[in-house]
């Protein structure tokens, strides 16, 4: 059986609302990673590379012509290995800076410890390059077993070639998207911008969209009015809802959760919420009574108490649910 301890952690959290900034509740239009992606070959491989195949020689022939040499025999090493390589633009992209870069093989390479990326020209969606990576590659605490040994990290390994044209300090309006939508915390949201900037900037769209007038006295300073409002603190709202991974056991519940008056009788357990019938409190003994504005909290440690299982707690939600005592959304996962 399945210990109770990590549930019990998890549901003993404290689940009323409580005050966040506004910069880990929005994201603002325009201001994104933009992902780069590129072909390139890892060399320096001790014998784990992919030993040939028809890209890699076209690939190696391509290069040798690139230094100006020539190869009409066939090419074929251990040592050498095809990969993809992914990274991440920040926002603001600017030459020269360093970024960080995720190295995948693609081919028969057994791993690519101890390899070096040869320059790689990193793409956007548009076709253009935006920056190079090159460098040693590390596969990170790599140890005898490994089952990943075929995907590296260059730390700072590309350089920006290419920036994004944004105009941040120019704009006149902002958009503000909110990372989990919900209308309470939209109109929390507006109401804190407002009040704060003293004037009717913030209108809240929909349930994850804030549109911001800039201010007359921000205008070519929104760096600054941005660095104001995202330390602003609100009160996000919490969903009812219960998040079941059946596959561990686990239960993770957000927002305050009442349960209606309702019995519930599983296996050798039998609870009922609301108040005990006087007629049956001398037949009904081994009923378990919780008060009844009970709170889902409340009812998972009266059947802790009794010895419950995550098992047990999964199929009494489940029932729960459908019974209509439950109002509260369930996800299983």
């Amino acid at each position: 059986m399945k210990t109770l301890a990590t549930l019990t952690l998890i549901l003993s959290l404290n689940l009323f609302a409580a005050e966040s900034r506004i910069k880990d509740l929005v994201s603002v239009k325009g201001v994104r990673s933009n992902p780069v992606i590129g072909y390139g070959l890892v060399i320096g491989l001790n014998g784990s590379g992919d030993g040939g195949g028809e890209i890699l020689e076209k690939s190696m022939k391509r290069m040798f012509q690139k230094l100006g040499l020539s190869s009409k025999t066939e090419i074929a090493s251990k040592n050498v290995a095809s990969v993809i390589v992914t990274a991440k633009l920040p926002a603001f992209p600017r030459l020269g800076q360093k970024i960080d870069v995720t190295v995948s093989s693609i081919g028969d390479a057994s791993s690519l410890a101890g390899g070096t990326l040869l320059v790689t020209p990193l793409k956007g969606g548009n076709g253009k390059v935006y920056a190079l990576a090159t460098g040693a590659i590390s596969i990170g605490g790599l140890k005898a077993g490994s089952k990943f040994p075929t995907t590296g990290r260059i730390i700072s390994g590309a350089t920006v070639e290419k920036e994004i044209p944004f105009k941040f300090d120019h704009k006149k309006s902002l958009r503000f998207s909110l990372n989990n939508p919900d209308f309470t915390t939209a109109a929390r949201i507006q109401k804190v911008i407002n009040q704060q900037l003293g004037g009717k900037y913030a209108i809240a769209r929909d349930s994850a969209t804030i549109d911001l007038i800039i201010p007359m006295h921000y205008k070519r300073n929104v760096v600054k009015l941005m660095a104001i409002i995202e330390n602003f603190k609100v009160n996000s709202d919490v969903k009812s809802k219960v998040v079941i991974n059946e596959r561990t056991g686990t239960l993770v519940m957000g927002g305050n959760i009442f349960l209606k008056p309702v019995a519930i009788s599983h296996g050798d357990l039998t609870i009922q919420i609301g108040e005990q019938n006087d007629q049956k409190k001398g037949s009904a003994k081994h009923i378990y009574y919780t008060p009844k504005q009970s709170t889902l909290k409340d009812l998972v440690k009266s059947l802790n108490t009794l010895g419950a299982s995550p098992e047990d707690l999964i199929s009494i939600f489940q029932a729960l649910k459908k019974n209509g005592s439950l109002i509260a959304e369930i996800e299983t996962i």
